[in-house]
């Protein structure tokens, strides 16, 4: 009897054993972690190189309708935007609350780190932080991303200025059509430091170099001996266009603009809305808006001044890798700040390690980020 039930009791056995071995066999295995996802609806091209430089074009299927939105450039052409010194005339509203400016006198003295703007569009007022005024007692840079609404009485404009020698009568503020470079941009956006700004101005590039690495072309000799020839007031605008340095910015920017139109021109169905920027091997900079359309409407002057930090860089010629890159899309995780004015806009900085992200969201008609720069700190 017990040798009969010793197969069987074998068998069942066996059969348990089969059984959770197949069990285990069919149990479905652990997902993997999914890699870092992009922030929005983006993917990134391949690279324009050339020399030191390389820029990959970051595209979209999706975008939101920014055309209700008026450029600084757009608005000083037209005279439906006006900056003035503090305490100059004519840069208040009528009582009625209509658009029109009528003479009035502010208490107080021009200064240094404020102008006062008044938005007399019907349109939204978009500023980027490091677009340049050009006039008045100094030129002058915007020093933060924000949104001026259709209507709102003259505003205290923070900026920095980028013209060090002169403190007097000037004409009126123009739109200059330039962004100033990276380096430039960091120390009024991220860091708020006139003498910073100052710094960067005369010295071209505050990114660190290697001891062996080969000379910027825009170093500190040449920007110097710019200022001494033709912009002895340190204005931004001359130093950088001075003929005097021997460098050819112009002939920089038609080689990347071409070779970008070429790459970008097979598109479909997405737009390009923004880019991310390297400088040697290392991955730096990046700007994406919400629609192709403003992109569009920035890029020729992020392009030059994405070109003049590059000269004022090392000439390195490693190229940065498309997943380096990649990672210029995630969102950071780090501490956080905001700012904001009620139903009109939010402005986030948020910095994780040397990288800053700066988003500014418009809240009206529905809140979406207009403008979203990330970059690696100096």
């Amino acid at each position: 009897m017990a040798r009969s039930v010793l197969p069987a009791l074998i068998s069942v056995l066996m059969g348990v054993s089969t059984v959770g071995a197949l069990g285990f066999a069919w149990s479905p295995p652990r997902a993997p972690e999914p890699p870092a996802r992009p922030e929005g609806d983006w993917h990134i091209l391949e690279a324009i190189t050339y020399e030191n430089i390389s820029i990959f074009p970051v595209a979209s299927s999706s975008g939101y309708d920014t055309s209700n939105f008026l450029t600084l450039d757009e608005g000083l052409t037209s005279g439906e935007v006006l900056i003035r010194e503090q305490g100059a005339e004519g840069m208040a509203r009528s009582r009625g609350g209509d658009a029109r400016v009528v003479p009035e006198y502010r208490s107080g003295g021009a200064s240094v780190n404020q102008l006062v703007l008044v938005n007399r569009s019907k349109r939204p007022l978009l500023l980027l932080a490091g677009e340049l005024v050009s006039g008045g007692k100094q030129d002058r840079i915007i020093g933060k991303d924000r949104i001026v609404p259709v209507g709102a009485p003259p505003l205290p404009l923070d900026v920095f200025c980028v013209e060090h020698g002169r403190w007097s009568s000037g004409a009126n503020f123009v739109a200059a059509k330039t962004i100033v470079h990276p380096s430039v941009r960091e120390k009024a956006a991220v860091d708020q430091a006139q003498t910073e700004v100052w710094n960067a101005v005369r010295s071209g590039s505050t990114a660190a170099a290697a001891p062996s690495a080969p000379a910027a072309r825009l170093n500190v000799e040449v920007l110097s001996q710019a200022i001494a020839v033709e912009a002895p007031t340190e204005s931004y605008d001359k130093v950088y266009t001075s003929k005097s340095t021997g460098v050819s910015i112009d002939d920089f920017v038609d080689q990347i603009a071409n070779r970008f139109a070429k790459e970008t021109s097979h598109l479909k169905g997405e737009r390009v809305v923004g880019v991310i920027v390297a400088y040697g091997g290392e991955v730096a900079w990046s700007d994406i808006f919400a629609s192709g359309e403003l992109f569009n409407h920035y890029w020729n002057k992020l392009l030059r001044s994405y070109v003049v930090e590059a000269l004022a860089r090392p000439t390195l010629r490693e190229v940065a890798s498309r997943d380096d890159a990649g990672s210029f899309l995630r969102r950071l995780n780090g501490r956080e700040r905001q700012e904001t004015d009620p139903n009109v806009y939010v402005w986030r900085e948020i910095t994780e390690g040397r990288l800053t992200q700066i988003e500014l969201d418009a809240l009206e008609p529905k809140q979406f980020t207009l403008h979203r720069l990330l970059l690696r700190r100096t």
